[in-house]
């Protein structure tokens, strides 16, 4: 069953149903994001012949080889050898078919030339394309596929349709489990991210506990062999492992990764989180009113699921298999749990205002992050993780991951504490409550509870 997408699928569909110009589309995204099932999906509604080719590790030589016994077979057609790209596509050009050609993992056919040289060959192949025939570059190498869009690679400009296709939100990722109450769909969105490929794969029969201990704490686990196999195998040998156990459950800055990282600057650390980031393994954030602020920049995972495990999971292999998955989880995660849980509710509900923007909710919205402030008299600092900007203006929102209703004395008490601090322009307090409210409705206070969250 097809789940989500339907914008990229929307765009897809109309990209392959035009005819009036060329079409050379570039899809890219991490390992099992999607990629296939999306465009097998827009596939199904071609009108015409649709050929799938998946590259391979091996020679340039090979690939074609490969390629021409695709074409072959997507035609019904002995396998026929052709001497070029050029001279596939001149024979296709002749057919009374359309047809689309998808090329899947480009990378492989890249990599196996100097850097640029297969670019080069494909971008006179997509200027020479046949009036018949669509074709679709897709790949999961992120890092890879980006140099194909940057300005002096020999593609750049040549595609029609680009699509980076990422994990589903809170939102999507709910419509794999959706008979699950609001409170348990955070948490195994928190736990578990948003992957497609680990979505399909949970019990949704079981608890959160228990697809834990099933599928992420022993070794042979699938979702563990998932991220140790699958996740980790593009970034395992350009980067030390200990940056991500130093990230896990949090945020931090440049200066305490190097802390516990390097003994001495080489250059080394700066170039490892680069990869990183190219990679969207991390991502840096800085709070709304100190952009460019490099003192209050940090670096987080950017996974959910890849956040857990190096927080609980990581260099603790040995553990687990002394003790059992039960016993670790009473002993490592059971009594942590719904605080890790409640640090990503404020992610869901970035999400959440991000939708909101994009329907017209919030019409004089002008960006939305964290807030970072610090208050002189009393020496101190933090960050709120959830606020609105509009102007100068500033609303500020507290999220609770309760399993009973928010009281109106607690939302009071809240707002005591941020007025304590000085410097602030406050606009609005509002509170995001997954067990919903004690009081029907507050002038002061905007709320929002967990229904709303999954009913915008």
């Amino acid at each position: 069953m097809f789940i989500g997408r339907e914008n990229e699928l929307r765009q897809l569909n109309a990209e392959l149903s035009l005819w009036k110009r060329k079409t050379a589309v570039l899809v890219y995204g991490k390992r099992r994001v999607g990629k296939t099932t999306l465009l097998s999906e827009a596939a199904k509604g071609f009108d015409g012949v649709v050929i799938n080719h998946m590259c391979v590790t091996s020679t340039f030589e090979g690939n074609m080889e490969l390629i021409y016994q695709s074409v072959s077979e997507g035609l019904g057609l002995p396998n026929i050898r052709f001497g070029s790209l050029f001279e596939m596509m001149d024979y296709l050009k002749t057919l009374d078919k359309k047809i689309l050609l998808i090329i899947d993992e480009y990378p492989y056919l890249k990599q196996t030339k100097k850097k640029n040289e297969v670019d080069s060959y494909m971008q006179a192949v997509i200027d020479r394309l046949p009036e018949n025939v669509k074709l679709i570059l897709c790949g999961s190498y992120i890092t890879v596929m980006k140099e194909l869009l940057e300005e002096g690679n020999p593609l750049f400009g040549r595609f029609s349709l680009i699509q980076h296709i990422r994990d589903f939100d809170y939102l999507d990722a709910a419509k794999f489990y959706p008979g699950l109450s609001i409170r348990d769909k955070i948490a195994f969105y928190a736990v578990f991210g948003g992957s497609p490929y680990v979505l399909e794969n949970l019990d949704k029969s079981k608890t959160l506990r228990e697809n834990i201990e099933h599928l992420l704490l022993p070794e042979t686990g699938l979702i563990r062999s998932h991220i140790e196999n699958v996740m980790l195998r593009e970034i395992q040998k350009s980067f030390d492992a200990r940056i991500l156990e130093v990230l896990g459950n949090g945020k931090k800055r440049y200066s305490e990764i190097r802390d516990r990282i390097v003994s001495t600057e080489t250059g080394l650390l700066d170039k490892q989180l680069k990869i990183l980031l190219d990679m969207e393994t991390i991502q840096k954030t800085a709070p709304i009113n100190r952009r460019n602020d490099k003192k209050k920049q940090f670096y987080e995972i950017v996974d959910n699921l890849m956040r857990f495990y190096f927080t609980f999971i990581f260099g603790k292999a040995g553990t687990i298999a002394r003790i059992g998955e039960e016993q670790f989880f009473n002993r490592n995660i059971d009594a942590v749990l719904d605080q890790f849980i409640s640090r990503r509710l404020e992610g869901v509900v970035l999400q959440y205002f991000h939708r909101a923007a994009l329907q017209g909710f919030y019409p004089d919205i002008d960006d939305f992050g964290s807030y970072w402030y610090d208050d002189p008299e009393t020496k101190t600092n933090g960050e709120f993780d959830c606020v609105i900007r509009h102007g100068e203006q500033y609303d500020f929102y507290e999220c609770k991951y309760f399993d009973r209703p928010m009281s109106l004395e607690e939302c009071c008490q809240e707002k005591e504490q941020l007025g304590s601090i000085k410097g602030i322009t406050v606009s609005d307090v509002g509170f995001v409550c997954t067990g919903g409210f004690a009081f029907e409705c507050a002038k002061e206070f905007t709320l929002i509870d967990g229904k709303k969250l999954y009913f915008i």
